[in-house]
C-alpha cells in the first residue's frame, strides 16, 4: 500500500483540469455530524488508548473538519472525499481494482482522480497514523487521527459514493445537504449514536472500499424518501423535513453510528500496527 499511496498522492495537472469541468460538489456530513462521529468514536476505544483521545478531544473536535474548511481554497481536494462508483460499471463495481496502481493502469490516472479517491485516502492516513504512533510523534498522531476521522466519516455518507452526489442526475438538487446536514442539525435531539467496540482492521484500504459500497447501497432509498417527502408541498418546509426524517432518519442514525465504530477501529488498528506504544498523558 505504501508504494501505491506515494504514487497516488503526487496527483496530476490533467486530473485537476478534469475536476474543474465537473459540476460543483459539496462536502458530505456537516460540522455537527463529523464532531458527533468523532466524539462517539472515542467511546469505542480500549482503556489503554482512550485516555489519550479523551485528553485530545478539543483538538480533534476543532480539526476534524479541516478538510471541509479547506475546500473553499482548494475545490479540487473534493476528490479525496469522494468516489463515484458508477464511473466504473455496475454494482458491486468489481471492474475497479482496489490497488491504486492497478486502477491507474487500467483506467488512467486522470479518470481515477476525477472519479474520487476516498478509499485510498483513508488507507493513506491510516498508514500515516501508524507511522506517527510507531515513531512516538504524538503531535502528528493527533493531527492524522483527526484526518482519519474526517475521511472515514465521509465514507459513511452515501452521497460521497455516487456521481449523483448532489441529486442533479435525479432532478433532486440539494438532496445531499438535506440528508447529511439538515436532518442531523434539525433532529439532533432524536439522534442517539451507540457505537460498538472498536475492532482490528486487517486491510485499511480494502475495508474502506467495503464501507463505501455499504454506504452506496442506501442511495436509492434516500432519493425515494426525499421525493415522497416533497410530494404536494411547495418547498422544503417543516412538513417536508418531518416526512423525510420519518423515512430516512434511521439511515442517518445507522450511518453515524457505524462511522463512530469504524473511526475508533481505524485508530485502534493504527495503534496495534504501531506495536501498541504507550500514549503520553496528553
Amino acid at each position: 500500500m505504501a508504494g501505491s499511496a506515494r504514487l497516488w498522492v503526487r496527483g496530476t495537472a490533467a486530473a485537476a483540469m478534469v475536476l474543474a469541468l465537473l459540476p460543483a460538489r459539496l462536502p458530505a456530513w456537516g460540522v455537527n455530524g463529523h464532531r458527533l462521529e468523532t466524539h462517539k468514536a472515542i467511546e469505542t476505544l480500549p482503556p489503554e488508548l482512550r485516555p489519550w483521545f479523551d485528553a485530545n478531544w478539543n483538538y480533534l473536535s476543532q480539526h476534524v473538519v479541516d478538510p471541509l474548511n479547506a475546500l473553499a481554497k482548494n475545490p479540487g481536494d473534493i476528490r479525496y472525499q469522494r468516489i463515484e462508483f458508477e464511473k466504473f460499471g455496475q454494482f458491486p463495481y468489481d471492474a475497479l481494482p482496489r490497488d491504486y496502481n492497478a486502477a491507474v493502469k487500467k483506467f488512467g490516472k486522470s479518470m481515477v482522480e476525477a472519479s474520487g479517491v476516498l478509499p485510498w485516502t483513508i488507507g493513506k492516513y491510516s498508514e500515516r497514523l501508524t507511522n506517527d504512533m510507531r515513531a512516538g510523534n504524538w503531535n502528528d498522531a493527533r493531527a492524522d487521527a483527526a484526518m482519519v476521522a474526517y475521511y472515514v466519516g465521509e465514507a459513511h455518507d452515501p452521497f460521497s459514493t455516487t456521481d449523483n452526489f448532489d441529486g442533479h442526475l435525479s432532478k433532486q438538487p440539494g438532496v445531499d445537504v438535506r440528508f447529511d446536514t439538515n436532518l442531523v442539525d434539525r433532529f439532533a435531539l432524536f439522534i442517539y449514536v451507540r457505537p460498538n467496540d472498536a475492532f482490528f482492521i486487517p486491510d485499511p484500504t480494502d475495508h474502506a472500499f467495503e464501507i463505501c459500497l455499504t454506504s452506496h447501497s442506501w442511495i436509492q432509498s434516500i432519493l425515494l424518501a426525499d421525493r415522497r417527502a416533497r410530494a404536494g408541498l411547495p418547498d422544503y418546509t417543516d412538513d417536508y423535513y418531518d416526512r423525510f426524517y420519518n423515512s430516512a432518519g434511521a439511515i442517518v442514525i445507522r450511518q453515524l453510528t457505524e462511522a463512530s465504530t469504524e473511526i475508533g477501529s481505524y485508530w485502534l488498528t493504527a495503534w496495534t500496527n504501531a506495536g501498541k506504544p504507550q500514549p503520553p498523558a496528553r
